[in-house]
């Protein structure tokens, strides 16, 4: 299986960040760029309910905000 990998941040300098692979199957693969083998993996719906999560601020205490 080949995935292709997107970094979560913009910032080109950062020393630590996630990184997200869609996988044709539909599986959401996760993983730190500090740690590429230890990949996490999640259902598209898990995701998709994550995401609404976070554009919707229910996580914005674990950073403070």
């Amino acid at each position: 299986m080949s995935l292709t990998w997107q970094k979560a941040t913009d910032d080109p300098s950062a020393p630590e960040y996630i990184e997200v692979a869609f996988a044709d199957d539909g599986a959401v693969h996760l993983r730190t760029n500090t740690d590429p083998e230890n990949i996490v993996t999640t259902t598209r719906t898990k995701w998709d309910a994550f995401v609404l999560g976070v554009k919707a601020g229910e996580f914005d205490h674990f950073a403070g905000l």
